[in-house]
């Protein structure tokens, strides 16, 4: 992994950084304490980028590339549009990692380093960084469930036409 520095205010960045879809929500200054926690990380083709049953607390917006998510040695699924979050689960649900995340080809991704939060912003700061990331999440999750939900009926529509074939 090649790893930036905390990013400062870039003016150059931050034009970059406000065409991401979910980064959009931000207003400017929000978007300025935002990228203070953050770092640019670049992975390699298998690259262990979350590990199951870790404790740290990043989050990430995929810049480009994609990733693979593997539960327990079994895939999960794809990311691979720019601006998707991952790893925000366990900053949700503040348990460990509750899946795998590799890099496939080469991958970027801006880190997002939330106990900074509360060692280099005010709490007026940090509420709104909070605020805006759980409102995207939230939103993230939603679209997550429901297909998840999707794929759950549609299983269940192909044990019950097993089912019935087997009569």
């Amino acid at each position: 992994m090649i790893e930036s520095q905390y990013l400062k205010d870039n003016v150059l960045s931050m034009q970059e950084f406000m065409t991401i879809p979910p980064l959009q929500k931000f207003e400017t200054e929000s978007l300025k304490h935002l990228l203070k926690l953050s770092r640019i990380r670049e992975y390699e083709h298998g690259e262990v980028i979350i590990r199951e049953g870790d404790t740290d607390s990043w989050i990430y917006f995929l810049l480009s590339g994609k990733v693979e998510v593997e539960k327990e040695d079994i895939h999960i699924g794809i990311i691979d549009s720019v601006g998707e979050i991952f790893g925000e689960m366990r900053i949700l649900d503040g348990l460990t990692r509750s899946a795998s995340v590799y890099a496939e080809g080469k991958t970027v991704c801006l880190a997002i380093d939330t106990s900074a939060a509360t060692q280099t912003l005010t709490s007026d700061e940090r509420a709104d960084i909070l605020l805006l990331l759980y409102r995207i999440f939230t939103e993230y999750v939603a679209v997550r469930l429901q297909l998840a939900n999707d794929e759950l009926i549609q299983a269940g529509k192909e044990i019950e036409n097993l089912k019935q074939g087997n009569r």
